[in-house]
């Protein structure tokens, strides 16, 4: 699924459309953006905590869960990219003492997606840089994310 050519220069926000599970949980879609040949993943800094994430935010009730990941690919990292393949539901990781009110008990959805070209301006440029990693950078990045280091690994990046 390639982003279509209409990609908005605004991130959406707000959570008035925002998907949630039976538990209340956030639904959450990701993308875990690899490079054409697999030896690399795009990843984004994290606006909140600082360090390094892959690509995701909240699920909305006008869109799948696979055009959310791509949408969030290109608000957050600029990246037009298409879906390889569903990752699977991964649940919240994160100990209780770090959800809030702004990142509240998740639920995530992730997608394997091909980069197929990263765009000069994009939506949260300002906000965000974004950076190409090995898989062994990767895990380093992600260690303290353990939702996001699995999506990684259920992803074919080279290892």
């Amino acid at each position: 699924m390639a982003q279509s050519a209409d990609r908005s220069m605004e991130s959406r926000v707000g959570r008035n459309k925002q998907r949630y599970g039976p538990q209340g949980e956030r639904l959450v879609a990701g993308v875990v953006p690899l490079s054409a040949d697999k030896t690399k993943v795009l990843v984004i800094q994290s606006t909140r905590r600082g360090g390094w994430v892959l690509p995701k935010g909240g699920w909305e009730t006008d869109e799948t869960a696979a055009e959310a990941a791509c949408r969030e690919a290109w608000e957050e990292a600029g990246a037009v990219c298409r879906v390889e393949y569903d990752l699977g539901q991964i649940a919240e990781m994160r100990p209780a003492e770090q959800l809030t009110p702004q990142a509240p008990k998740a639920l995530y959805q992730f997608f394997q997606c091909i980069v197929d070209r990263e765009e000069p301006q994009w939506p949260e440029m300002y906000k965000r840089a974004r950076m190409w990693m090995s898989h062994a950078e990767a895990t380093q990045a992600l260690a303290n994310r353990p939702e996001l280091l699995e999506a990684l690994n259920r992803s074919q990046i080279v290892r």
